[in-house]
């Protein structure tokens, strides 16, 4: 479980984010939307301790993640709104790199490479050259290296952008298959898409989080009608 306690972030003076509070259960897939610039890239930057927050605390399972944030690291998964990867490398050896670099003991690499690959539909690839690929299978190899140590929390960045429709309907799959051991927090603005598989979704507003909506057992539609009314209808 990952619970978000008051969250404020500034840049250059601007606040970005003010008092951000969440919990998200593990099993869950919570999807943040909003307008671009309320604040969704930032919001996962600071979980991902690549920005410093201002105030507030990230608890993972009860302890503090950013007092201790290369431990965090290694329970955590986070795939950027642009990855870079390494286009000279195969996947199967960009994986294995990656897995290495988290720390993984060499004997269980072999293993965690294959998980992943399966997992993220990748296996196929393993000895493609990555600048070889097209955006999106660039960007499922992306996910795979995100999935390598089966995180505890897994945040996912503009996640659909690049994916064809049947690469889409992959991705919710995927998703499905890491809430059994993630709490998921994705963000993007295709909502007709998250309704399929997400549970909640947050709508971020200038920075704050103005609703929570809960997706079970709603039609897609209704879902975009309702978080469409809270983001005021520029969020495409």
């Amino acid at each position: 479980m990952i619970e978000v306690r008051n969250m404020a972030f500034s840049y250059r003076r601007k606040q970005v984010l003010r008092d951000v509070s969440f919990v998200v259960s593990p099993g869950e897939i919570v999807s943040v939307v909003g307008a671009n610039g309320a604040g969704k890239t930032t919001l996962l930057r600071v979980l991902a301790t690549l920005a410093v927050p201002d105030s507030g605390t990230v608890m993972v399972d009860g302890q503090d993640a950013l007092a201790r944030p290369l431990r965090y690291r290694r329970q955590m998964g986070y795939l950027p709104e642009r990855p870079a990867l390494y286009e000279d490398m195969t996947v199967k050896e960009y994986l294995r790199y990656r897995a290495a670099l988290k720390g993984e003991p060499v004997k269980r690499i072999r293993r965690r490479v294959n998980e992943a690959a399966d997992l993220c539909q990748v296996s196929h690839l393993l000895r493609t050259p990555i600048g070889s690929l097209s955006a999106g299978l660039s960007k499922r190899v992306a996910l795979a290296d995100a999935l390598l140590l089966r995180p505890r929390v897994l945040l996912l960045d503009d996640f659909l952008s690049d994916l064809d429709t049947a690469m889409r309907d992959a991705a919710g799959e995927v998703l499905s298959n890491a809430a059994a051991f993630s709490s998921v927090i994705v963000t993007g603005h295709e909502i007709d898409d998250f309704a399929r598989w997400t549970t909640r979704f947050l709508v971020l507003r200038d920075g704050v989080i103005a609703s929570s909506v809960d997706a079970t057992g709603i039609d897609v539609a209704e879902l975009r009608e309702r978080v469409d009314a809270v983001i005021g209808g520029d969020e495409r």
